[in-house]
């Protein structure tokens, strides 16, 4: 048994071969002449869109490592049980072998038009499952939205800061991202105005709900005003739900519900708060611009797996989901006020100016003049992941900031990171 362990994992580590019927041996190392790829340069061309590289928040981080960078959810916050037993259910079902719909299970589409409706206010006629598109996750609806509402090379504005996934999805559907400044509130809707007038963007990307990386809510009033100005210039608002079900101190409040005559293109995610390994999200829109939609997704993809789908409504339609939710709240007011309280004690020149009312981040200001790719390296070494806040900005940023998840692994350690993060400010 020994030798049959060591073998196995000596050929795991690719030292040895086994050759069934003749014996086992040392594998021989080949010297092999180094590939020459330049011929793909001339070959492809410059690119149309110069990539950011991944971003920060998708490393992985070493085990030993103090991770405050990335955007995912620990799975202590995951409704694992439910989802384990939602994959057990659906690998037995008809979803396992069958091909869904292209727009998506209808029993999924009729739960993501019921999530928005039940928000809408009387007099706004609610949306129906047939407004709704599943999605292979958010990012990929990012992508079509970008490509089917903007014109290529043309502007879309975006709140700035604002999720770097946008940004990238933006630069690679090949428009361009032009910043409109937003505070605690949401933009200003002068502001707004302004920029759709002197770009003559019909676009506008933003995040109402506990925006990423701020952690920020729209005002009701400051939500009416943008939407009124959205209409009034015969334009589309692509909103990002990407945080309905982290809400903290207060409930989420989707822009969408106010509009039914398809001036809001909606998008939900379930990635984050069910699982990362089912990725799942919503488009809700209305009229030709679903239909365009649609047509983009069945090139890009067809059709959203049938199993995933089916394994996420098992989920989100189990009588423990909410209370699922409930504590997840709980647990994320915890973990936010830890980490204030660890910055305000160990590293008070990272300042938070918004405490956000959900979410997963926080937004911290760091001194002028703060070298900050040095910080994050010098952080790095004594083993604190951070994100620097310059992937966050659709152009130069305004400031050096750092986004810090609270929702990460291990909470115990924010008092450590803080320290750490303290200590290599200071240098």
């Amino acid at each position: 048994m020994t030798v049959q362990r060591a073998l196995h994992e000596l050929t795991r580590a690719g030292l040895v071969e086994i050759r069934p019927g003749v014996g086992t041996f040392v594998r021989s190392v080949r010297t092999t002449r180094p590939a020459d790829y330049g011929w793909q340069s001339a070959a492809l061309g410059a690119p149309e869109a110069p990539g950011r590289g991944v971003s920060t928040a998708l490393r992985t981080a070493p085990n030993d490592a103090i991770a405050l960078h990335s955007g995912y959810p620990d799975r202590e916050l995951l409704p694992q049980r439910l989802v384990r037993a939602a994959l057990g259910r659906a690998t037995r079902a008809d979803a396992a072998l069958t091909r869904p719909p292209v727009a998506g299970l209808p029993e999924l589409q009729a739960w993501f038009a019921h999530e928005l409706g039940a928000l809408c206010p009387a007099g706004v006629s609610t949306p129906g499952a047939s407004d709704v598109i599943v999605l292979p996750g958010s990012q990929s609806g990012l992508s079509t939205l970008f490509r089917v509402l903007a014109t290529r090379g043309g502007p879309v504005l975006m709140e700035s800061p604002t999720y770097w996934g946008a940004i990238s999805a933006a630069a690679q559907a090949g428009v361009r991202a032009i910043p409109v400044p937003s505070g605690p509130d949401g933009p200003d809707p002068e502001e707004l105005d302004r920029a759709f007038a002197d770009s003559g963007a019909r676009v506008f990307y933003a995040q109402p709900t506990y925006a990423n990386p701020t952690g920020t809510q729209w005002s009701p009033e400051r939500a009416a005003a943008v939407l009124d100005v959205v209409r009034s210039r015969g334009a589309f608002l692509v909103e990002d739900d990407w945080a309905h079900d982290f809400g903290i101190t207060t409930q989420p409040r989707p822009v969408a519900a106010l509009d039914d005559s398809g001036h809001v293109v909606y998008l939900r995610s379930l990635t984050k708060s069910v699982s990362p390994a089912l990725r799942v999200a919503a488009v809700v829109a209305r009229g030709p611009a679903r239909e365009r939609i649609l047509a983009d997704r069945s090139a890009e993809s067809m059709y959203v797996s049938g199993l995933l789908q089916t394994a996420t409504l098992d989920v989100v339609t189990q009588p423990s989901w909410q209370s699922h939710l409930k504590g997840v709240r709980e647990q994320l007011r915890a973990r936010r006020d830890l980490m204030l309280d660890s910055l305000l004690e160990h590293a008070p020149s990272a300042h938070v100016e918004h405490v956000p009312p959900g979410g997963l981040n926080l937004w911290a200001r760091l001194p002028d003049g703060t070298d900050l790719a040095r910080l994050v390296q010098d952080c790095e070494r004594r083993g604190l992941v951070v994100a620097p806040g310059d992937e966050w900005f659709p152009a130069e940023p305004t400031g050096p900031f750092l986004r810090l998840n609270y929702s990460g692994p291990d909470p115990s350690r924010f008092a450590a990171g803080a320290r750490i993060l303290g200590e290599a400010l200071s240098a």
